[in-house]
């Protein structure tokens, strides 16, 4: 059983096209880069984004203890992150860690999940509408020749600055505990598909 904390982000993401595509490309790549130049020297930052996950293991397993051991979330929303019982699971599960520690208060405002919106906005439920979140939709071109354009140092900037509030986040993270993991209404259900995590 995990005595403290494994990772410092989990990312959590709907995984299919566009918004994989754009998070494998461009996001998690920055994100990695970045977060490690924000942290301090002797901190070995950790990112868990499912990919990760060796073939053979059991995925549903690994995600709980994924999200269990990780400091904070960084859910990539869209409308199809909310048709996703997995990525309402994972969103949850940080929300019902922040009540336990009274976070996300009208106390204590901090909280432990950092929002980047990949596309739209105006179809998120409630809750997420009002969640302050970091508008990342100008630049949520999935294909590698994005690299290329000009447009992409204003991206890399954007992370930047992202990773410059996350690092305050990870670094304010309540002390770890046995937090408890909401599980999707289908529990563990086998995917559809041959992959690490249910779309």
């Amino acid at each position: 059983m995990p005595q403290d904390y494994e990772y410092d982000v989990f990312v959590s993401y709907r995984r299919e096209a566009p918004v994989m595509d754009w998070v494998r490309n461009h996001f998690h790549p920055l994100l990695d880069q970045w977060l490690r130049n924000s942290m301090p020297v002797n901190h070995q930052t950790r990112i868990f984004i499912d990919w990760d996950i060796e073939t053979g293991a059991s995925w549903p397993m690994k995600l709980r203890q994924a999200l269990k051991t990780s400091r904070c979330l960084l859910p990539v929303w869209s409308p199809e992150y909310f048709r996703s019982e997995w990525c309402l699971a994972e969103w949850q599960t940080m929300v019902k860690r922040e009540q336990k520690v009274g976070l996300g208060t009208a106390q204590n405002s901090g909280g432990l999940i950092y929002a980047v919106r990949f596309f739209d906005g105006e179809h998120f439920p409630p809750k997420a509408q009002t969640t302050q979140h970091k508008d990342l939709s100008r630049w949520n071109i999935p294909d590698l020749t994005f690299k290329q354009h000009l447009d992409y140092i204003d991206l890399t900037r954007q992370i930047q600055g992202v990773v410059t509030e996350l690092a305050k986040m990870i670094q304010r993270a309540p002390v770890w505990q046995d937090w408890p993991v909401v599980l999707p209404k289908s529990g563990n259900k086998k995917p559809r598909v041959e992959m690490p995590r249910l779309k």
